[in-house]
């Protein structure tokens, strides 16, 4: 195992990325997993945090494997395998997945209003990534509100993810490039599922922007 757990993976991208402190970053991090992590990247880099709602469109018969990706207004990245599923297919998944996102927001705002990334440094953070898609979505979803730099910032990715992240962004910053990876899990010993109500509790905990030297959140 490369990392004991999120936790752990968060403090090294941290110091991967403690050149952005003092610039105000922005963390989004990716539901849910990801969301402790970019609590714990915002603390370090006196930063502020949100989320970025995205989702995978899932294969047909392979929820693991992702076809392409979705955000919140409905824009669909196709991905490598997207032409395996017809065209009913793909809308019935869209509309599955664009529910969870809208759901998700709503819960979310509750705790915590959505900030806005124009002209912001944003940092987007997940936990893993597989194919790419997802994250690349989120990319375009927050290049689209005109941020002033975006800095992708994984645990793990393989090399094909890898090379698709940079064409997309301003930096990337990964701890693992990956040769033999088949799931974002092998590389944790412990890869507990983060809930719904622990993304919440989270960023109510950052409601307002951290003061200096705030301690860092779990």
């Amino acid at each position: 195992m490369l990392f004991r757990n999120r936790e752990d993976a968060a403090t090294q991208l941290a110091e991967r990325l403690a050149a952005y402190r003092g610039q105000q970053p922005l963390v989004l991090g990716v539901p849910r997993g990801a969301v402790p992590m970019a609590s714990r990247i915002a603390g370090a880099l006196e930063g502020d945090l949100d989320v970025v709602l995205v989702h995978k469109l899932r294969a047909p018969g392979q929820p693991e494997l992702a076809i392409g990706a979705v955000d919140e207004a409905g824009v669909i990245l196709k991905g490598r395998y997207f032409d395996m599923a017809d065209g009913g297919y793909v809308r019935e998944e869209v509309r599955k997945q664009r529910e969870i996102l809208r759901t998700r927001r709503e819960l979310y705002t509750r705790a915590h209003p959505a900030i806005d990334p124009a002209g912001r440094l944003v940092i987007i953070v997940d936990d893993g990534v597989a194919t790419g898609s997802s994250m690349v979505s989120a990319v375009h979803a927050v290049r689209a509100k005109q941020p002033r730099r975006i800095v992708i910032a994984v645990a793990v990715a393989p090399a094909s993810a890898l090379a698709r992240m940079r064409a997309e962004a301003d930096d990337v910053v990964c701890l693992h490039a990956a040769d033999d990876f088949m799931a974002v899990g092998q590389y944790f010993e412990d890869f507990s599922e983060v809930t719904d109500e622990m993304v919440v509790e989270t960023l109510a905990r950052h409601r307002s922007p951290l003061p200096p030297h705030a301690p860092m959140n779990p």
